[in-house]
């Protein structure tokens, strides 16, 4: 049987749909895993998009499908991924785990694996308490936490620029969202993905 791996992301310049990629690469990656890539729906209007230059780059991975928030439950595992609005998720983001009221009324995702990934503009811009807050919805909902452990030795690189940390992987977007997420960032999103779906399997083979 094999292993339900759910990534589900909000992107709105395209930087959080790559990593997303990349951590459903690495999801894939472990034998006998299977990898949905979703996204959340938008809740700007087309007016909005148009004028912020989004509209064009969402086109680029319109075709990912719509995640259910019902759907979270089919998962083994679910890989969340945010841009950071003020040190916190965004609200496209925050409006999907809203209606996920039914599911923490069942305990649907006790016991599940739950990780996030996300980008900033910049350096400082708040990737740590992003997804430290983000937690807290998954701790309301009984979900395991999984971060990045230092086992990748990425997170220790200091001859560049890079996102990621223990917390999750992240990338940086700059001011004008003209850098795109480095091979760096990338591989740190791969082990990511990879290292949720391994646990996820362990869990599912234990509990088998």
């Amino acid at each position: 049987m094999s292993t339900k791996i759910q990534v589900v992301f909000y992107s709105m310049y395209g930087h959080v749909y790559r990593l997303a990629e990349a951590v459903a690469e690495g999801a894939r990656s472990v034998p006998g895993t299977e990898v949905s890539l979703l996204q959340v729906p938008e809740l700007v209007s087309d007016a909005v998009l148009e004028k912020s230059g989004a509209k064009k780059a969402r086109a680029s991975f319109a075709h990912i499908p719509l995640a259910d928030p019902s759907g979270l439950a089919d998962a083994d595992a679910v890989i969340f991924g945010t841009p950071t609005r003020f040190g916190n998720m965004c609200a496209q983001m925050r409006n999907f785990l809203d209606q996920t009221g039914g599911l923490w009324a069942k305990g649907a995702l006790v016991g599940k694996p739950g990780s996030v990934f996300v980008s900033t503009a910049s350096q400082h811009g708040g990737q740590e308490t992003t997804i430290s807050s983000f937690h807290n919805t998954l701790i309301h909902h009984g979900m395991i936490i999984v971060g990045v452990p230092y086992a990748d030795a990425r997170l220790l690189n200091m001859t560049e620029i890079t996102g990621g940390s223990p917390y999750g992987a992240g990338t940086l977007t700059d001011h004008d969202g003209s850098r795109m997420p480095s091979e760096n960032e990338l591989a740190i999103a791969r082990f990511q993905g990879r290292h949720v779906a391994e646990i996820a399997k362990k869990l599912a083979a234990a509990t088998a």
